[in-house]
């Protein structure tokens, strides 16, 4: 009956789940499962890559490539999230 009540009581509030007697956000868990999941992809693309940036072409490993990729996404995520949060 505890976890019926506490679950109707947030019932507006952010969806959550119980880990270790931790009240965890759903979001928090998915970004930890994408998160491991990019980590695993980077790590296993690690050939060198040609890459041609309008007038210089670069030769780099290819989870280097990656790993900038998705830290730029990350800010541009980050940047248009602070922008709506903020209207």
């Amino acid at each position: 009956m505890g976890i019926m009540a506490r679950k109707s009581a947030n019932a507006y509030g952010p969806s959550t789940v119980t880990v270790k007697g931790r009240d965890v956000r759903l979001r928090t868990i998915g970004f930890l499962v994408l998160a491991a999941l990019a980590i695993w992809f980077i790590a296993a693309n690690t050939k060198s890559v040609t890459i041609r940036l309008w007038v210089p072409t670069v030769t780099l490993p290819l989870w280097s490539v990656l790993t900038v990729t998705l830290l730029v996404g990350m800010a541009l995520g980050l940047l248009v999230a602070h922008r709506r949060a903020r209207r």
